[in-house]
């Protein structure tokens, strides 16, 4: 096997050092859209020593075959496997409708059976909160959630999104009712965008959530293959996230480039390695739509930093400036 194991936070759950983002199982033009190409990414995963799955009942065309897809894939795979879903961003009504309030214990109670009949399983291992509802108070998706743990249709709650307070909110009131709490925070991270710093990561390990980063890779841009400004026929971004590309920063990512070379690395092994030796840090997620990637992300955490490899990436990518408290 390729792929180390870590706890997920301060909780009793075992996940992959590199989860499979699922997003691309069921996405039009992609190699992972037919049930075949999703089979043999997952199965991909699954030899590599992947065992966290990341999805969300949104992802797939139309919203929810991703799900499908995945569930399929797993079949009897179902106890080796964590798996990990999303509510609470706009489904397309493959949940029933959901008037805005994606938070509320209505649509919770549908989108948990909805999400559950797709995957063909009777537990979902993380169920994480995608995105905040500015509708519904909190203390309402805690006691909803709460219900689905103590019903054994979710083993363990996580969310998506959070801001620093948004965390410690949700985190307190928990306490306070009583309730399941959050063990997990997913959250936009990567070399290029280090803003989870700021607020998420202090957050998380205060509390004791494990972090899940997402977009490790920056849409592509810290592959090495755009290194030169260019970017290769059929690559991600010369379809989707042109202007990151536009806008990239080429005297970075040559001395990123350099940074790996003179290691004997690839940028991809530097990208995850330097996430999964973040603090808090339990999982890469790393989407793919070929086994081959699979494969590729699954090595991609080999490498342990010194401190002086620290700082000359701190050199490439700066950490955001401290946020001024007075």
């Amino acid at each position: 096997m390729s792929v180390s194991y870590r706890q997920l936070g301060n909780s009793g759950l075992t996940v992959s050092m590199v989860g499979l983002g699922c997003n691309s199982l069921g996405r039009r033009n992609t190699a992972s859209f037919t049930r075949g190409g999703s089979d043999a990414v997952v199965h991909a995963a699954l030899e590599a020593g992947v065992t966290f799955f990341d999805v969300a009942d949104c992802y797939g065309t139309p919203p929810g075959l991703s799900e499908r897809l995945l569930g399929e894939a797993l079949k009897g795979h179902r106890d080796d496997v964590v798996i990990a879903t999303k509510f609470g961003t706009d489904a397309e009504g493959a949940n029933g409708r959901d008037f805005g309030a994606r938070g509320s214990r209505r649509y919770i109670v549908n989108a948990v059976e909805a999400s559950l009949r797709r995957l063909g399983t009777d537990r979902i291992d993380l169920y994480q909160f995608h995105t905040p509802d500015v509708i519904t108070p909190i203390e309402e998706t805690l006691a909803a959630l709460d219900t689905l743990v103590q019903q054994g249709k979710v083993l363990y709650l996580g969310h998506s999104n959070f801001a620093g307070w948004q965390i410690a909110q949700a985190e307190y009131l928990a306490r306070q009712l009583g309730t399941a709490r959050f063990v997990a925070s997913e959250n936009h991270y990567n070399l290029l965008d280090r803003r989870a710093e700021l607020e998420v990561l202090p957050a998380a390990q205060a509390f004791g959530l494990g972090v899940l980063p997402y977009f490790p890779l920056a849409h592509g841009l810290l592959t090495g293959k755009y290194s030169s400004g260019g970017a290769p026929e059929g690559a991600r971004l010369t379809h989707v996230h042109q202007d990151d590309l536009e806008n990239a920063d080429l005297d970075q990512l040559a001395a990123f480039r350099d940074f790996a070379v003179s290691r004997s690395l690839s940028e991809i092994q530097v990208a995850f390695s330097w996430l999964a030796s973040r603090p808090t840090v339990s999982s890469v997620i790393a989407g793919a739509t070929r086994p081959e990637q699979v494969i590729q992300n699954a090595a991609g955490v080999c490498y342990q930093f010194s401190a002086e490899d620290l700082g000359e990436l701190d050199l490439v990518f700066p950490p955001p400036p401290p946020v001024a408290l007075f």
